[in-house]
């Protein structure tokens, strides 16, 4: 069966280019005109789905790297991992009254996409030449995992995603995507497993 899950998974590169296009895409529906609740979930989801994604590929994609030869900058994703975390806590702090709420925001998703260009131009185009026979396994570990880590954070994706939500946009369906919540919509009882955090907004 895990053989068979292996074959049919797109490949982890496949997937973590996904991830990116979806977190792309809801940086691109963050708007300074938009209201208080709007912001604060779009912010909400993205910090969500970055955490997940950073983990993801700290716990599956970057030591299998690491094992690989020949593959530079690792190291240097795993500290621009770190910046982000550190912005993605300070914005998860901050009332989106503060004045400096947006301006915390948009330093992160400067932060976010930097990252994401050096992967899309470094890590995976090096992965896909030094670990082409291990692409669809990676793939399949990283959806099982994705699962695991959604799995308890469904209220708070749930919630993240309504406050997303504006007008009749589906805004909020990059972030389901991203950390798996897309399952959520087909199995509503993984929406009622959620935690709470402090401080959310």
């Amino acid at each position: 069966m895990a053989s068979l899950l292996d074959d049919l998974s797109p490949t982890i590169t496949n997937l973590i280019r996904l991830d990116h296009a979806h977190v792309l895409s809801a940086f691109h529906q963050y708007e300074l005109s938009g209201s208080q609740r709007l912001r604060r979930g779009l912010a909400d989801n993205i910090c969500l789905a970055l955490e997940i994604h950073g983990q993801l590929e700290e716990e599956i994609f970057y030591p299998a790297l690491r094992a690989a030869s020949g593959i530079d900058g690792v190291s240097d994703a795993v500290t621009e991992h770190l910046q982000l975390r550190t912005l993605i806590a300070r914005l998860r702090a901050m009332p989106v009254t503060d004045p400096t709420f947006d301006e915390t925001f948009f330093e992160m998703m400067r932060s976010a996409m930097h990252h994401i260009a050096d992967e899309e131009t470094r890590l995976l185009p090096a992965a896909e030449r030094h670990l082409a026979d291990q692409l669809h396994e990676l793939g399949a570990r990283m959806t099982r995992r994705r699962l695991q880590l959604a799995l308890p954070l469904g209220g708070e994706l749930a919630s993240s995603i309504a406050r997303s939500l504006s007008g009749g946009t589906l805004l909020g369906a990059a972030g389901a995507a991203l950390t798996g919540g897309g399952l959520l919509a087909r199995n509503p009882r993984l929406a009622v497993r959620g935690r709470k955090r402090n401080g959310g907004g």
